[in-house]
């Protein structure tokens, strides 16, 4: 199995990340005391795993672990977050080029993760101590010794007041072996100033001596060490700061390498969003000379069938054995108007309605003024439009009685049977109208007589 391991302090900053591939428990162990004493173990999951257990255990702390099993998106934003929060804080604290620092791998990005989320449980806290604890006068592990007190449930008022004590009492116990007397080790200059004038007067002057070159030395050595401490801190914190100072150098170079990397960058963006923007409009154009191509080309499409329809129809027309009938689809204003310009109708043509639904006595009245010589219908007309052709002399003939053989766009029809139904239609129209002629002369008469008859009762 493989473990992710990842460190913090209890400022929140990370120690090290890093992973072990069939390590054993004690090496791990030992790797992570190597930064410290541990204060918290935190894992990823809900229900902590027994190695997790055992190791909370060896190192005597406690385990830290989330209400739920944290979501792997959950666990990335997490840590891509804290790492880009801590270049904004602390931009000289890691390099990216730090391995120690930047997950590898998912084992080393779950275990920061955890670290983290137990971190920020505790933050709030954490920085409250460091504020509170600010104007003291403690060493850092003194506050951590603060910090680790309230991790551990005692608060923060009476962790920093047992700390206080037990600095006070570490000082007295300090001034108490550094002030002690000559004669016995249980007493104190503090206790014997208040006899120091009858004490001072019976001490021999060699004993005075004595104690005074016991305290100068003790002092000494006790400063020469803190000036040692300060001195290696010194060298600790010139070597830290070397260190940070070509950090800088080396940051300022590749961020200067970077601002080149961007200009250069935006400057090929630009060069490609125009770019595009030039391929768009040739593109719109071409799309647009397509366009109007297919447009001509389907044109030039009808109008050569037209054309052909044309030369079949005058070819017919020229022959005396047939006549060609040209057909309009539709009984409507626009249906005749682009049959008459489709079709080329004129004077003297023989038609064919498709459908007469919808046409009225303008309708007829265009195919009347176009001057057609006969209109076959397929269905039935309306009594307007009938009357239209019938008052015009205008030859309906009906489909059912005349033999058409249609062709493509056009039908053709026997000339000799043309004639014989245009014939027909037109005797029946004699009949009729002398018919009606009859009738309407014997309602005159019918009324005369029935005018004279009232005259005459009336006398």
């Amino acid at each position: 199995m493989t473990v992710g391991v990842a460190i913090l302090d209890l400022s929140g900053e990370i120690l090290n990340v890093n992973s072990f591939k069939e390590a054993s428990r004690a090496k791990i162990t030992r790797h992570i005391i190597s930064y410290g004493r541990t204060v918290l173990v935190a894992t990823d999951v809900h229900h902590p795993p027994k190695m997790v257990k055992k190791m909370a255990a060896s190192l005597n702390s406690r385990i830290y672990f989330p209400d739920r099993d944290m979501a792997v998106i959950a666990k990335n934003e997490l840590v891509d977050e804290y790492l880009y929060q801590q270049d904004q804080n602390s931009p000289l604290h890691r390099s990216r080029d730090n391995d120690d620092l930047i997950p590898q791998n998912a084992h080393e990005r779950d275990a920061l993760a955890a670290a983290i989320q137990c971190y920020k449980k505790y933050q709030k806290k954490l920085e409250q101590i460091e504020r509170r604890t600010k104007n003291l006068d403690l060493t850092p592990e003194m506050i951590d010794d603060i910090k680790i007190l309230v991790i551990n449930e005692i608060p923060i008022t009476k962790a920093i007041n047992r700390t206080l004590d037990r600095l006070n009492h570490s000082n007295d116990i300090e001034s108490s072996d550094t002030f002690k007397s000559g004669s016995n080790g249980n007493v104190s200059v503090k206790g014997s100033l208040n006899t120091q004038k009858s004490s001072e007067e019976d001490m021999p002057s060699e004993t005075l001596n004595d104690l005074d070159a016991e305290i100068s030395l003790e002092t000494f050595s006790r400063l020469r060490n803190k000036l040692k401490s300060q001195e290696k801190q010194i060298i600790n914190l010139q070597k830290k700061n070397s260190i940070l100072e070509s950090d800088i150098r080396r940051y300022q170079n590749e961020i200067s390498q970077l601002e080149n990397k961007i200009d250069k960058m935006q400057y090929q963006y630009s060069q490609n969003i125009l770019h595009q923007r030039e391929i768009a409009t040739k593109t719109a154009i071409i799309r647009g000379i397509q366009e109007k191509y297919h447009h001509e080309k389907k044109l030039k499409e009808d109008l050569e069938e037209q054309l052909e329809s044309i030369k079949r129809i005058r070819v017919m027309e020229l022959s005396r054995e047939t006549t060609p009938v040209k057909i309009i689809d539709s009984f409507s204003k626009d249906g005749i108007r682009e049959a008459v310009n489709s079709r080329n109708i004129k004077k003297g043509d023989v038609v064919l309605l498709r459908n007469s639904q919808g046409g009225g006595s303008q309708t007829a009245a265009l195919l009347v003024d176009s001057g057609v010589k006969a209109v076959i219908t397929a269905d039935k007309m309306s009594h307007h439009a009938k009357d239209e052709f019938e008052r015009n002399m205008v030859p309906l003939l009906d489909e059912e009685d005349v033999d058409l053989k249609m062709a493509d766009d056009f039908a053709v029809i026997s000339t000799n049977d043309l004639d014989h139904e245009i014939n027909k239609w037109g005797t029946n129209q004699k009949e009729k109208k002398k018919k009606e002629d009859r009738n309407k002369l014997l309602k005159i008469m019918d009324d005369y007589k029935t005018q004279r008859k009232r005259s005459s009762n009336n006398f």
